[in-house]
Parts: C-alpha cells; sequence; structure tokens
C-alpha cells in the first residue's frame, strides 16, 4: 500500500481531503493507497441526511464548528484534533468484500498496539464492545474509497451538545446518548503520543512505500474541492419541489439506518415519485436502481411487492432486505 504524503502546508477545511480522496481514485494508477489527516472541530454528515435531525447547528455556529457533507452514506460524525481521520482507496468494485478488507486491516493495526479491537456492525470497530472508528464507502467506477474516523481522544460534553441522534437509533445500541457508545485510545491506556501513533499507523499500513503530492497535484485537487461547497451539495434539510408529498414516514431498520420516505402520488394513485434521505450506506445507484423502477407502480402493498421482488435492494443499500423496503414505503 501507498502512502500518499503531502507537504507541510497550513491547516486545510475538511473538504480538502476528501477531494484528496477523490482525485487519488480518479487519477492514479490501479493501486492500494492511504493517507491519515486531522482537522479543526467539523462536523461531517452522510450524503442523505438532513443535517437539521442529526446535529445542533445553532450550538455549532455559535461554537465555530465546521459543518460539512461527505459523498459516503452513514450517519455524522464530529472530528476535531484527538481525531485521526483515514482515507483509503483502491481498485475494484466488490464493495462489501473491500470495506471489510479495510476494517479488518485498521482492527489488526490496533491489536498490534495491544488494543483489542474488532470490526463489527454495518460499520464500526469496537473496543470492549465500545466504537472507537467508524467508516463510511463512496464507489466510482472501477474504484473504492473507504474513509473513518479513529478516536485518539474526545471531549463527551462536546459530542453531546454537537451530535442528536434519534431515541431509536440509540436504543438500538442499548444506550441513551452518545457518549455512551464510545470509547477512544487514550481510554484504552495507548503507551503512544498522538503524533507517535499516526506515524506508527501509517508506517504500519503502507510499510515505507510513498508518493508525495505536488504542488500540481494540490491544484487539481482544490478544483475538485470545490463541488463540496455548492448549496445544493450543503443543504440542511430535504428540499421538495414546490408541494408536501401525498406520503411521509420515517422509519428504522436496525442494522441498516434510519429511512425518511416521501413518495408523490398520480391522480390515478401510481407512484410519480419517491425520495429517501437518512444515515443508511449507499453502494449502488439509489436512484436507477432503486427508486426510478418504482416510478408508475400503484401505490398499495401487493403492487408494490410485486415490483420490489424485481429489485435488489441490498445491492443499493447495504443490509436493506426486500420485505424491508416495502415496509419503508408503505
Amino acid at each position: 500500500m501507498i502512502h500518499l504524503a503531502l507537504p507541510p502546508m497550513a491547516s486545510r477545511r475538511l473538504p480538502f481531503y476528501l477531494a484528496m480522496e477523490e482525485w487519488a481514485a480518479r487519477t492514479l494508477p490501479p493501486g492500494e493507497y492511504f493517507f491519515s489527516w486531522r482537522v479543526k472541530p467539523t462536523v461531517i454528515c452522510g450524503r442523505n441526511q438532513e443535517m437539521d435531525k442529526e446535529i445542533d447547528l445553532e450550538y455549532c455556529r455559535r461554537e465555530g464548528i465546521d459543518i460539512v457533507r461527505r459523498r459516503s452514506g452513514g450517519g455524522a460524525v464530529y472530528a476535531d484534533m484527538e481525531n485521526f481521520m483515514f482515507s483509503y482507496i483502491t481498485s475494484g468494485n466488490e464493495i462489501q468484500s473491500v470495506f471489510s478488507h479495510y476494517t479488518v486491516m485498521i482492527s489488526e493495526m490496533l491489536r498490534a498496539l495491544g488494543i483489542g479491537a474488532e470490526p463489527t456492525g454495518r460499520n464500526d470497530i469496537l473496543i470492549n464492545g465500545q466504537k472507537v472508528a467508524g467508516n463510511a464507502f463512496y464507489h466510482l467506477p472501477g474504484r473504492c474509497i473507504v474513509h473513518g474516523t479513529m478516536l485518539y481522544d474526545f471531549d463527551p460534553s462536546t459530542l453531546q451538545r454537537v451530535l442528536t441522534p434519534s431515541r431509536a437509533k440509540l436504543e438500538s445500541k442499548g444506550v441513551k446518548s452518545a457518549p455512551q457508545r464510545v470509547t477512544s485510545l487514550k481510554a484504552q491506556g495507548i503507551g503512544l503520543s498522538p503524533e507517535e501513533f499516526g506515524r506508527f499507523a501509517v508506517e504500519y499500513l503502507c510499510q515505507g512505500n510513498e508518493r508525495t503530492v505536488g504542488p500540481d497535484d494540490i491544484a487539481e485537487i482544490e478544483a475538485i474541492e470545490k463541488k463540496y461547497y455548492e448549496p445544493d451539495f450543503l443543504r440542511e434539510h430535504r428540499q421538495e419541489s414546490g408541494k408536501e408529498p401525498d406520503i411521509l414516514r420515517h422509519s428504522f431498520v436496525d442494522g441498516v439506518g434510519e429511512f425518511d420516505t416521501a413518495v408523490n402520488l398520480k391522480p390515478d394513485n401510481t407512484i410519480a415519485g419517491v425520495g429517501l434521505w437518512g444515515d443508511f450506506f449507499v453502494i449502488g445507484d439509489i436512484n436507477a436502481d432503486l427508486l426510478q423502477p418504482l416510478e408508475g407502480v400503484s401505490y398499495g402493498r401487493s403492487e408494490l411487492a410485486k415490483a420490489i421482488d424485481a429489485l435488489e435492494p441490498s445491492a443499493v443499500i447495504k443490509g436493506l432486505t426486500k420485505p424491508e423496503l416495502l415496509n419503508i414505503l408503505i
């Protein structure tokens, strides 16, 4: 695996590093690439989330906490200089195996430090049942991007103020608040400073293989970065097209995520359009492969069941079954 090494530079906003992942996936030769980064206090929302449902926006703005959105799915994450962010880019289209390979690899790196980490759940790495790292996935043709957090340390009071997950999500984890779910490397007795841990992770995973990111590369990355600040991408809540949807539903699927569903109907009770928002993991084309095929279908349970039977929801939203998709819609 090759470490992508940035030259010394002033602190960057988080979208620069997301753009760097895209740049690597789109321009570098086939292979495995990795880099680690840290940012000033920032909340990162998943691609399909409504920000105002997961984040205390007023508190973040008052405290100067940056709010951004990533192109991968999943839930909101808080990051600061006590939190390492890892980015892994590799060739291929086999999403499930790449994601599993990454979480196993990071867990093994922690175990090499004597920390009993295990990959588990839909995207987490746990230590004694508590989350130390959460990860998300982004797919481009022929390339896979996995990125995740690694909590060296954290302030529970800040985490509780910034993130406001629903009661259903917390109850599914058997906890009452977000800080109860998490632990940190410091709490687990790591014997390395943050800087030493960062160097160890790169050396363990990349074994001295390195490619320097030069000035021309950085200019290309900055051009990609601009997309992350576009208003349509940074939207804080679901945007409707002129009128209230005919059907609005909220669902929680254990092990998959939360879903807000909007269905517009034609006068003959057939589906004109469907929208899905939430913290689920999208691993395929949600519009072409899941939502558009439902257009024109009569909005009834038996008719929808027949239409869904021809689809593969789990190939689009990680872990979602056909019966679960039906229950989300009606």
